[in-house]
């Protein structure tokens, strides 16, 4: 998986069943956000190893596809175990690399392990339909068969979960899966391409590429790649889109947020703040499905701010490995930086500063890219605050007069992702699900991310391509259906040819 030299760990890809340094030179630098310290250099790949690469995957498309239902389940079930038995390596990994706490990033784990669930339901999922005597002697039926090589391309944020969203279901469906995963937390996939070669699949069918811009670029424009799945921020997501399709590939690319909550005054204050609270400052804010917005409606408003200011400032900020710990550091000092800049714009223009937490320091880990949870109230619609995706743990809060105004404000922002409603009311509820537009809803649920049988998936400029991702969408993405047209005369009668459309 990794070298180790007497100056730093080398991480390299996976490859035909092999860890493999490949041919590029070129490396990058992972760090430790707790720290702000290098931990590992990650090679990236040459245009020959992403060749190979796809070469393989084609081969082992091949022949994975052609084998049974029985033997992928097989695999998969056995898969499923390792990864629950390496939940508190891979916990520590997506720790080191992202800085999320432990517990957060056990749960990542906990949802991932659902889809490999799902998936080991592949047998029901294929099951096609067939109708007997359409037409006199004849019958129609339909399956699905895999698309081919796919190429997934998931985000730093979450480490295993997003990358367990795609390739189980794309191996499960008998594609072969290459994965190119954020340079910035590389580990945790290496670690599951082992648990999948442990697991009895077959080499070539589950590799690991390391790369930049130009690695983006070769999958999306190699003729051999057959499917893209990314998830990622809206404008790459809307570049993956253009430039996949078209070069003939199957594309789906899901986008990034701005996710409301709507508090109204009926709802129980004390619940809504603990859980805006939560869904806003977890992971550092740095899904997503986060809480960005809430939307406080009349009265609610004054005394939300107030709760969910109690609730900011008891929140423990300190290294994802220590004890207590709610929250971690973000990602990188370009992200801090961006963060501080937003967040001091919307002083500038007039909003007011209720929880500050530019300043923060964790004592014992000054160089960590550290961003306390930051609550501003009255933020209007012009400001950055609101029109960009801070992907940090910032808290902005609108105020409106009406439900009827809360759902205008949502519908009018470009992203769908996720929203959520907190309310006793269930007519206000009812009326808010069917007027949002907005593709994942929560009702007294903060963070409204489907279970395995569902699909995961948002509308607007949250989604490019026509397909969610998991559940019955992913099991449809990942395929391709085939519709048998089928007579078997027997030999005795006339065939029964004509040069007219037949109609009975």
């Amino acid at each position: 998986m990794v070298t180790t030299t007497l100056e730093t760990l080398t991480i390299n890809h996976f490859i035909d069943g092999e860890f493999s340094a490949g041919t590029g030179s070129a490396t990058k630098p992972v760090y430790n956000p707790a720290t702000g310290q290098v931990t590992a250099e990650l090679r990236l790949a040459s245009r020959e190893d992403l060749d190979r690469t796809v070469a393989i995957a084609k081969k082992a498309a091949e022949s994975w596809g052609d084998i049974s239902l029985a033997k992928r389940t097989a695999v998969l079930f056995k898969f499923r175990e390792l990864v629950a038995s390496h939940v508190d390596e891979l916990a520590a990994l997506i720790t080191a690399e992202h800085g999320k706490v432990l517990s957060d990033a056990k749960g990542e784990i906990g949802r991932g392990l659902e889809v490999i669930e799902y998936a080991c339901g592949v047998p029901t999922l294929l099951k096609g339909e067939y109708s007997d005597q359409v037409s006199t002697g004849i019958d129609v039926f339909s399956f699905r068969e895999p698309v081919g090589v796919v190429a997934g391309i998931t985000p730093f944020n979450f480490p295993v979960m997003v990358p367990l969203w795609m390739a189980p279901m794309a191996i499960a469906t008998g594609n072969a899966f290459i994965l190119k995963p954020s340079g910035n937390v590389p580990s945790a996939a290496m670690l599951l391409a082992r648990l999948f070669q442990e697991a009895g699949l077959p080499d070539g069918v589950f590799q690991v590429l390391h790369g930049d811009r130009e690695t983006i670029s070769g999958l999306l424009t190699h003729p051999d790649v057959d499917a893209i799945s990314f998830v990622g921020s809206t404008p790459v997501a809307k570049h993956i889109t253009e430039v996949g399709t078209k070069h003939g590939k199957r594309v789906q690319a899901l986008g990034g947020a701005k996710n409301h909550a709507i508090i109204l005054p009926d709802a129980d204050l004390d619940n809504a703040a603990d859980h805006v609270a939560a869904a806003a400052f977890g992971s550092a804010g740095q899904r997503c499905m986060a809480i960005s917005v809430a939307v406080a409606v009349g009265d609610a408003a004054d005394a939300l701010v107030g709760k969910v200011r109690e609730r900011a400032l008891a929140i423990t900020v300190d290294n994802g490995t220590a004890p207590g710990a709610d929250m971690g550091p973000v990602i990188t000092p370009a992200s801090k930086e961006f963060i501080l800049k937003t967040v001091t714009e919307a002083e500038t223009a007039g909003a007011a500063m209720v929880v500050d937490g530019r300043d923060l320091i964790v004592p014992g880990h000054e160089d960590g890219f550290w961003v306390g949870p930051t609550v501003i109230d009255h933020v209007t619609t012009a400001m950055s605050a609101y029109t960009e995706e801070i992907f940090g743990p910032v808290l902005v809060v609108v105020r409106v007069d009406t439900l009827e105004d809360g759902i205008k404000l949502i519908n009018a922002n470009p992203y769908g992702n996720g929203t959520a409603i907190f309310t006793s009311n269930g007519a206000a509820a009812r009326k808010f699900q069917r007027s949002v537009d907005v593709g994942m809803i929560g009702i007294n649920v903060p963070l409204p991310v489907p279970v395995a049988y569902y699909s995961f998936g948002g509308w607007k400029a949250s989604l490019f391509g026509d397909k969610h991702i998991y559940g019955p969408e992913g099991v449809s993405f990942y395929t391709r259906g085939k519709v048998i047209t089928s007579r078997w005369p027997e030999t005795h009668h006339a065939s029964g040819a004509s040069y007219n459309f037949p109609s009975n």
